[in-house]
């Protein structure tokens, strides 16, 4: 296997998580979860989007290549797409890992019910798609999640 690849799967499987055999999504979620909580307190605020922005087009490039070589329009084992959405579902969210898991869960939940918008941009069958339902999912956790602080903190 080549070079391109290997890359890509690296990236796109986020070091393999992907590969774990049951629920790759959650795990995937888990891990950026991890890493947030790790990172986030050295990280400035627009850092972190600009990151987030970063993995968000090299997911997109991962994506297409492990879309072509593994002949699957939605590979499972794919989950930087989880990562990305996640990171938006945790941004502005407090360093306190009760509101990490807020956010999480209610990720979890848009990502696996899909609902409107999120099924919408799942039915594109490309790089993109992959990509774009996780953000969508992302951004309606992290409107709830900032409503629930807005009214509990």
């Amino acid at each position: 296997m080549n070079l391109r690849f290997k890359a890509a799967e690296f990236i796109g499987t986020v070091a393999y998580v992907g590969r774990l055999p049951i629920a790759p999504g959650t795990w995937g979620s888990l891990a950026a979860l991890f890493a947030w909580y790790i990172l986030k307190p050295s990280i400035s605020d627009p850092l972190f989007l600009l990151i987030n922005g970063a993995i968000f087009f090299i997911g997109i490039a991962a994506s297409d290549i492990l879309i072509e070589a593994w002949d699957d329009t939605d590979p499972k084992a794919v989950v930087v797409d989880e990562w990305v959405g996640m990171w938006i579902a945790l941004y502005l969210v407090p360093h306190d890992i009760f509101w990490g898991f807020v956010a999480f869960f209610l990720f979890r939940i848009f990502d696996i019910l899909k609902p409107g918008p999120v099924q919408y941009f799942d039915d594109i069958h490309s790089a993109i798609g992959v990509m774009m339902d996780d953000v969508v999912a992302g951004i309606l956790a992290l409107l709830v999640t900032q409503s629930l602080l807005f009214n509990f903190i």
